[in-house]
C-alpha cells in the first residue's frame, strides 16, 4: 500500500507556489502602494508640525539700508550757504520719505550732489538710524559735510560767473 499523505502537502506547496508566483507579480504594484501611503504619512505629520512651528516662532526680520543719491541745480545768484539749506532740506524730505515708505528700513544714507556751471560735487552725506531720526529729525546733526565742494563748483572769491579765457599762444621763432 502506497501512503498517500504527502500528496495533500504537495498540494499545498503546489497552491502556495501559485500563489507566491502572483504575490511577486504584485509586489511593484504593492511596493508602489507602500511608498506613496509613505508619503501620504510623511506629509501628513510633517506639514503641520511645521504650520506649528511658523506660527509660534516669529520669522526672522530682514532690515536694511536705504540708499539715496540726489542731485540739485544751483539757481541763479544763489550763494553756497542758501544752497546747502537746500540740500540739507532736501536729504530731510529724503530720510523721512524712506523711513515712511518702508517699515524694514533701519538706516537710511543719503548723499547729496550740486551741478553748478558743468561741475558736479557731493555737497553732504546723511547718514541716520530709525531711532536716531525719531529722536532728532534735524539733518544738520546727522550730516556731513564735504569741506573740498565748495571750490569744486565754483564758489568763492577766486571763482567768478564769467568763462575763463586761455591767454593767446604766441609762436616765437628765433633767428
Amino acid at each position: 500500500m502506497r501512503s498517500h499523505s504527502h500528496q495533500p502537502s504537495c498540494r499545498i506547496l503546489f497552491e502556495n507556489k501559485i500563489f507566491f508566483q502572483r504575490l511577486i507579480q504584485l509586489m511593484p504594484l504593492i511596493a508602489k502602494r507602500i511608498r506613496i501611503a509613505h508619503a501620504v504619512v510623511l506629509l501628513g505629520t510633517a506639514t503641520p508640525i511645521w504650520l506649528a512651528t511658523s506660527a509660534i516662532a516669529p520669522q526672522i526680520v530682514r532690515a536694511y539700508t536705504a540708499r539715496v543719491d540726489l542731485s540739485i541745480d544751483r539757481l541763479p545768484e544763489e550763494n553756497y550757504e542758501t544752497l546747502l539749506q537746500r540740500a540739507e532740506a532736501a536729504a530731510r524730505a529724503a530720510a523721512q520719505r524712506s523711513f515712511d515708505q518702508d517699515i524694514l528700513v533701519t538706516d537710511v544714507s543719503i548723499f547729496i550732489s550740486v551741478q553748478n556751471q558743468g561741475a558736479i560735487a557731493p555737497v553732504l552725506e546723511l547718514a541716520v538710524t530709525r531711532p536716531q531720526w525719531r529722536n532728532r529729525p534735524d539733518p544738520r546733526r546727522w550730516a556731513k559735510y564735504f569741506k573740498a565742494a565748495r571750490s569744486l563748483l565754483y564758489f568763492g572769491d577766486n571763482f567768478t560767473n564769467s568763462t575763463v579765457t586761455q591767454p593767446a599762444i604766441t609762436n616765437q621763432t628765433g633767428k
